[in-house]
C-alpha cells in the first residue's frame, strides 16, 4: 500500500476514536482511523448507550458529560442515529437513598433535576416501584441510544459524509508520525491520537503501565418487552452509591453502610441497575463489575441473578425472560475517570478509565485536540 497523508490518524475505532475523527473532520481536518476488527466490537458496543450527565463525577468529567451529551445530540440528528430514550428516573426506597437525593439536588449538577414522590413514579411509568418505593429523582439531560446499531451509524456517517478515512483489519505497530507501520503499509500523519481501550500492550506499554490500570469486566442482559413502554432509563439506590457525584456527597456514606448490610451480595459482585428500552420494546439491563488485570471470561450466574434481584426491587415486578446475555471489558482506573497523556510532541494517549466513554467521549476528544492540533474547544 502507498503511503497516504493524512492531518490525524487515529489508532482505535471505538467510541473515543470515533469522537475524535469526528472534531477533527468537523473542522476540515483529513482524517485516517485505523481498526484492528472489522467494525468495533468491544465496550463501546457492549453497554447501554446511556448518555449519562446525573451522576458523573462533579467537577470535570460532570462538564465534559453536559458537553458531549449536547454533541451526541447533534451527531444523532445528522447521522441519522434514533435517541431512544430522554431523562432519567432513579428510585429511593429508604429514608438514607432520599437524603442522597436531597444533597445532591443541593449542588450545581441537581439543575433542571427534581424529586418525585412514589405516586408520581408510578403514574409515569406504568404503575411500576416496589412496595417500599419512596421516591425517586428525575433527571432531563439524559439520552439513550441504541449502542449496537449507534456506533456503527456514526462509523458509517463519519466515512460517507465527513470524508474520514477507515483501514479496518488493520494493527498499527507504531504511532510516530509523520509515518505509521501497520499491517497494511505505511500511513503517512501529522498527529497521531492513540485510543486503545483495554488493548495495555500494543503501543505504548511502558507509558500506560506507569498508570497502574485495571479491567473491568461487566455482565449486561437484554429481557424481552415488559408490555409498557419507559419514559426514560431507570436506575436504583445501588447507584447513589456508585455514581461518583451522588457517592463523593457525605450523605451516600449512611446508605452505603445501610446497602452493604442488607444487599451484601449485589456489591460482591458490583451490582447497580440501568434498565435502557430499545425500539423493539426489549429492555438493556445490568450491570456487574469484577476486576483484574486479566478479566476471565466466565460470567458468574450470582451476578445475573443480583442484577435481576435489583430489578425486581426497584420495579416491583419479575423481570421478563432473558433474551440476551454477554459481558464487556473496559479500563480503569482508581484515581481518575480518564488520562491523557504525552508519549511523543504529535501524539496523544487517551484512554477512559471509569466506563464513560459514550458519556464524556466527545468533549475529551474537543479538549485533546485543542491542545494537539489547536482547534478550538468549546466552552464547558
Amino acid at each position: 500500500m502507498s503511503p497516504q497523508l493524512f492531518d490525524l490518524a487515529v489508532v482505535g475505532g471505538g467510541v473515543i476514536g470515533l469522537a475524535h475523527a469526528f472534531v477533527a473532520a468537523k473542522a476540515g481536518k483529513r482524517v485516517a482511523v485505523i481498526e484492528r476488527d472489522a467494525r468495533a466490537n468491544g465496550a463501546s458496543i457492549r453497554n447501554f448507550g446511556f448518555i449519562t450527565v446525573t451522576g458523573q463525577e462533579r467537577g470535570d468529567s460532570w462538564r465534559l458529560a453536559r458537553r458531549t451529551r449536547d454533541i451526541w445530540v447533534e451527531v444523532a440528528d445528522a447521522a441519522n442515529i434514533a435517541i431512544e430514550q430522554r431523562g432519567l428516573l432513579l428510585t429511593a426506597r429508604s429514608a438514607e437513598a432520599i437524603a442522597v437525593i436531597e444533597a445532591f439536588l443541593k449542588t450545581e449538577m441537581g439543575e433542571c433535576c427534581r424529586l418525585i414522590d412514589s405516586a408520581e413514579f408510578r403514574t409515569r411509568t406504568g404503575g411500576l416501584g416496589g412496595p417500599d418505593l419512596m421516591g425517586a429523582l428525575e433527571s432531563p439531560h439524559e439520552l439513550r441510544l441504541e449502542s449496537r446499531n449507534a456506533i456503527p451509524a456514526l462509523a458509517a456517517w463519519l466515512e460517507e459524509v465527513l470524508g474520514v478515512v477507515f483501514f479496518r483489519e488493520t494493527v498499527a505497530f507504531s504511532a510516530t508520525p509523520p509515518r505509521l507501520r501497520t499491517s497494511r503499509g505505511v500511513i503517512e500523519a501529522g498527529a497521531v491520537v492513540v485510543c486503545p481501550g483495554d488493548d495495555f500492550v500494543t503501543l505504548y506499554p511502558d507509558r500506560i503501565a506507569g498508570y497502574g490500570l485495571r479491567k473491568c469486566r461487566l455482565s449486561m442482559l437484554k429481557l424481552a418487552d415488559p408490555g409498557l413502554r419507559l419514559p426514560s432509563a431507570l436506575m436504583s439506590d445501588l447507584s447513589l452509591t456508585r455514581y461518583r457525584g451522588y457517592a463523593a456527597l457525605p450523605e451516600a456514606r449512611l446508605l452505603e453502610a445501610k446497602l452493604c448490610r442488607e444487599q451484601p451480595e449485589h456489591y460482591e459482585h458490583g451490582v447497580h441497575l440501568i434498565v435502557a428500552q430499545g425500539g423493539d420494546g426489549g429492555l438493556i439491563v445490568g450491570d456487574s463489575h469484577h476486576y483484574d488485570h486479566l478479566p476471565g471470561p466466565f460470567a458468574p450466574a450470582a451476578a445475573e441473578a443480583a442484577i435481576l434481584d435489583e430489578y425486581r426491587r426497584a420495579t416491583g415486578r419479575d423481570a421478563p425472560p432473558v433474551l440476551e446475555r454477554w459481558t464487556g471489558v473496559y479500563a480503569v482506573a482508581g484515581d481518575r475517570t480518564f488520562l491523557i497523556d504525552t508519549p511523543e510532541k504529535d501524539v496523544r494517549l487517551v484512554i477512559v478509565t471509569s466506563g464513560t466513554g459514550a458519556s464524556t467521549g466527545f468533549g475529551i476528544a474537543e479538549r485533546v485536540l485543542s491542545d494537539l492540533m489547536n482547534l478550538k474547544e468549546a466552552a464547558a
